[in-house]
C-alpha cells in the first residue's frame, strides 16, 4: 500500500511541474491538426480515386 501511495505522491509532484498550454495556444493547435487531417483525408482519397480509374482504364 504505501508504494501505491508514493506512487501518486510522485505523480501530483510531477503533474505540478508540467507546463499547460494557455486557451489561445491549444485552440490553435487543436485547428491546425484538424486542418492538417482534413487536407491529407481529403488529398488521399483524390489520390485514390485517381488511381481507381486509373487501373478501370487500363484493365477495360
Amino acid at each position: 500500500m504505501q508504494r501505491i501511495t508514493s506512487f501518486f505522491s510522485d505523480v501530483v509532484r510531477e503533474m505540478r511541474k508540467v507546463s499547460w498550454p494557455k486557451r489561445s495556444e491549444l485552440t490553435r493547435s487543436t485547428i491546425t491538426v484538424l486542418s492538417t487531417v482534413a487536407f491529407f483525408a481529403i488529398f488521399f482519397a483524390v489520390l485514390d480515386l485517381g488511381i481507381s480509374e486509373l487501373i478501370r482504364l487500363i484493365l477495360e
